[in-house]
């Protein structure tokens, strides 16, 4: 027997924000894998009887190795079971999506993705911003803040990361953002550029923070805090309501 994974993104916590492919494919499960922050009231559309397994990863917290993951999902499936890997935001945005994927076509398991809000996106909003702007704003560029190592990663672009007329969200980024605010300074790129630190998008505890890159770097300095979050930077972060 062979069973389907899908890949189902939940946004950023908001259950609201879930697409109805997203709560049809919840509903049908036989088995839900969830990220942590894919949890909570969204778990509240998987079926009764279905098995519920936490698999999230969080920056300092002991967390599943994705060999564990990726060999879970293989499992379930192998059993004949309809399983959703719930990922928190848009799964296909640094979510390793593709080391889950690998593993269920090494085993010949079929599986859709199916996309939805991005943390990005749903920090722009609660804000009161859009991602772009015409004439001063005309790019959007997403990374990440951590390689491998959680270390700030070793071949960054700098020339476009310090680009001036860009919107830049970076994930992952409140331990290294210090390293990262100095290298984009030494780049070319004002210390008042305006920012803004995203946290728990999306849940009843969101937070934002309007600042600049140089005062971003001096408050994450005093530590970053448990909360997830994201940082905005550029002449659209330190608009809005």
């Amino acid at each position: 027997m062979t069973g389907f994974v899908s890949f189902v993104s939940s946004g950023p916590g908001d259950p609201e924000l879930l697409t109805l492919k997203a709560v049809a494919r919840l509903r049908e499960a036989d088995a839900v894998l969830f990220d942590d922050l894919s949890s909570g009231p969204i778990l509240g559309h998987a079926r009764d009887g279905a098995d519920l397994v936490g698999v999230g990863k969080r920056a300092g917290r002991a967390s599943p190795k994705q060999d564990h993951v990726s060999r879970l999902l293989v499992e379930y499936a192998a059993t004949g079971a309809r399983v959703v890997r719930l990922k928190s935001g848009d799964c296909g945005l640094f979510g390793r999506l593709e080391e889950e994927t690998d593993a269920l076509q090494a085993a010949g398991i079929p599986y859709e993705i199916i996309p939805g809000v991005t943390s990005a996106s749903a920090a722009a909003a609660a804000a009161g911003i859009p991602l772009t702007r015409r004439l001063t704003a005309r790019r959007v560029q997403f990374l990440t803040g951590a390689d491998v190592t959680g270390g700030l990663p070793a071949d960054l672009n700098w020339a476009a990361l310090a680009d001036p007329l860009a919107t830049t969200v970076v994930f992952m980024g409140k331990r290294t953002f210090g390293a990262m605010c100095a290298g984009l300074m030494a780049h070319g790129l004002p210390g008042d550029t305006p920012a803004m630190l995203a946290e728990s998008v999306g849940h009843p505890e969101q937070r934002l923070t309007r600042t600049t890159i140089a005062g971003l770097a001096a408050l994450l300095a005093e530590g970053p805090g448990l909360l997830p979050g994201l940082i905005l930077y550029g002449p659209l972060a330190g608009d809005g309501a």
